[in-house]
């Protein structure tokens, strides 16, 4: 195929590429060592490369041929000789233990530099022309949170808002908001972006030894959107895992009979929104995007009834019966909330609050919370992105792999939110990965542009490539095969020749 001159520059891919080393394998497909892929795009043509992620875990592993790093679902232990006095000891000085590096979910980009993230308090920054790994900075410097998200958000200028949870605080356990500039002052060059990191807010965790799991935050051009989810980590559970033999993924606990709880920080005067909204238990990992419309607040997220979806991903499931054997036990739903921020305060009891014309309600009860029941706008898709200057503002498009009702994807979609009408992109024995929107230099309108994608093959023989569709009709433009096995990845980021450093820089 042909592709369209105008794209330059590098898509960047992270995801888990090795999960055996010596004699010894993980868990957990999640917890697999970090391999970064890059695909260059240069006067019409694409050169891949792909390295893995040199972690300290990646090294320390390596080096004594067998896991001796702990991930989410894998507890490793380092000294098998070690007496219980000194298991003891050592449990007592990591109670909350010390993380890996192994950052495999996403990339990131702090003023010029690009970092491999995941969601421990460690992130790599890397080369992106030779995907070498270099500094490792560690958020706790800067910031007291233990874990972070990899799906942090940046502003108009290029500032970073990312969220971790602090659980270290005197059992005051919180949820952080804080903020990365994109750039420092002339006369601090030498400092990094982390040391001018600010705090911009923090939301006590409803409960202290048990906060929420999640994977990413929403934000409109005034509010911060945190969804806490009755989906949650079990601190002191955490805290002994190791003394216990058991993995901190074992940690995690799902209340189907709670409630999830809506927060809705407003950006200028870093408060929270006093009046309490909530909606039934759910799981949920990624948020499609969210806007303001008339008093109200609209968000659109990818949600489960259960959390099922975690340990589809153990490696004792991933066998060649995989695609026939796992079926999810609850089906990703897109869902759209719409809260009404401002609202007559002397509604009755009962009243739906919502006058924007949707199916999604906000409900008054009589203790003053709000009820929230959303719109379904789809089923089956995961790995939602959006053009991503539409973010914060009311998007029409999402671009998503389809899932249905196993796990591993079979199919990306373009889904028009408007008309409910959704574009696919199928092939035979193919397996794409979270598809990536790059606007044309020119763009008129929301989806002039491309839509980028890996796809990996299921069938041996047939070699994997990247894809690029014409994000308007979805029809294939070209596709560049790669000769070498490539691995379904997580996340990532396509980043246009401008914003490239020099290589030598």
């Amino acid at each position: 195929g042909q592709l369209p001159t105008w794209l330059q520059g590098i898509l960047l891919r992270n995801g888990p590429g090795m999960h055996t080393i010596g004699d010894t394998k993980y868990n957990h497909w999640f917890d697999g060592l970090a391999l970064l892929h890059s695909f260059t795009f240069k006067n019409g043509e694409v050169h891949y490369r792909s390295k893995y992620l040199r972690s300290d875990t990646y090294n320390c592993n390596v080096e004594a041929n067998r896991i001796v790093v702990s991930e989410f679902g894998t507890m490793a232990y380092p000294d098998p000789c070690k007496n219980i006095f000194a298991k003891a000891f050592c449990y007592l000085s990591h109670t909350i233990p010390e993380f890996t590096d192994n950052c495999l979910i996403n990339i990131m980009k702090v003023g010029g530099d690009f970092y491999a993230t995941s969601e421990t308090n460690f992130i790599r920054k890397i080369n992106p022309h030779t995907l070498d790994t270099l500094d490792k900075v560690d958020y706790n410097k800067y910031v007291a949170v233990n874990v972070t998200t990899s799906h942090p958000h940046y502003d108009s200028a290029g500032n970073i808002l990312n969220m971790g949870t602090s659980i270290v605080d005197k059992g005051k356990t919180k949820y952080v908001l804080f903020k990365i500039p994109s750039s420092v002052p002339e006369q601090e060059k030498k400092k990094s972006c982390f040391k001018h990191l600010e705090v911009v807010c923090s939301i006590p965790s409803r409960s202290l030894l048990h906060p929420s799991y999640y994977h990413s935050f929403g934000i409109t051009e005034n509010y911060i959107i945190f969804v806490e989810q009755p989906f949650r980590l079990d601190i002191l559970k955490m805290a002994t895992a190791y003394i216990r033999g058991v993995t901190w993924a074992s940690c995690l606990a799902f209340s189907k009979d709670d409630k999830t709880w809506f927060h809705f920080v407003d950006r200028k005067t870093k408060k929270e929104v006093p009046t309490k909204f909530y909606t039934d238990a759910m799981v949920f990992f990624h948020h499609v995007n969210a806007y303001e419309e008339d008093g109200h607040i609209v968000f659109d997220i990818i949600a489960y009834t259960d959390n099922s979806l975690y340990d589809m991903f153990y490696l004792k499931n991933m066998n060649k019966d995989f695609e026939e054997n796992i079926k999810l036990t609850s089906i990703p739903t897109c869902r759209r909330f719409v809260v009404p921020l401002q609202f007559d305060k002397d509604a009755g009891v009962g009243c739906n609050l919502v006058t924007l014309p949707s199916t999604a309600t906000a409900v008054k009860e009589k203790d003053g919370n709000i009820y929230c029941q959303p719109e379904i706008l789809c089923e089956g898709i995961e790995l939602p992105r959006i053009n991503y200057d539409y973010n914060g503002k009311k998007h029409k498009y999402v671009f998503a792999t389809e899932v249905k009702w196993s796990p591993v994807p079979t199919k990306i979609a373009k889904f028009n939110t408007q008309t409910k009408e959704m574009l696919h992109w199928g092939g035979e024995d193919c397996w794409p990965s979270e598809p990536i929107f790059v606007p044309s230099p020119d763009a008129k309108e929301e989806d002039d542009g491309v839509v980028l994608c890996c796809v990996v093959r299921t069938d041996p023989q047939k070699a994997p490539f990247l894809l690029v569709l014409d994000a308007k009709t979805f029809t294939e433009l070209g596709r560049a095969t790669v000769d070498v096995e490539m691995h379904l990845d997580l996340h990532g980021m396509f980043i246009p020749q401008q914003d490239l450093k020099t290589e030598t820089e």
